[in-house]
């Protein structure tokens, strides 16, 4: 015999199992400032509002970022609850390792570019 003592086909729906339920004001929510977040950098270098170029594509990745930040609350529905905070920490740690990397690779190749001879001074050599 099931000692469960809720009524017949009563359930109780609101339990906290860690995942992030989304509603679909929320799925909107999301989508506009998903959309508005493109409109802006699009009408940013159509108009060529900005004064410049590298402070157009400054703003366009600042946009870019706030944008994956967007996407990862709305829709992934990432936050510090979910999965105990697991996918928050893997997130950190992936993003971490990224600059990481790239930071490095930038590094390791300017340097290679500012330290190498010339061409010039390689022709005088025997």
């Amino acid at each position: 015999m099931s000692t469960n003592t809720h009524a017949a086909g009563a359930h109780d729906h609101h339990h906290d199992d860690g995942h992030g339920h989304s509603t679909f004001s929320g799925y909107m929510l999301g989508f506009v400032l998903s959309v508005v977040l493109t409109a802006i950098p699009f009408w940013l270098v159509m108009s060529g509002a900005l004064p410049s170029k590298q402070i157009t594509a400054l703003v366009i990745m600042a946009f870019a970022v706030v944008q994956i930040v967007v996407h990862m609350i709305y829709f992934l529905h990432m936050n510090t609850k979910s999965e105990n905070g697991w996918s928050m920490m893997a997130l950190i740690f992936t993003i971490v390792m990224v600059v990481i990397a790239l930071s490095g690779s930038l590094w390791v190749m300017n340097h290679l570019n500012s330290n190498m001879m010339p061409i010039h001074e390689m022709t005088g050599m025997k």
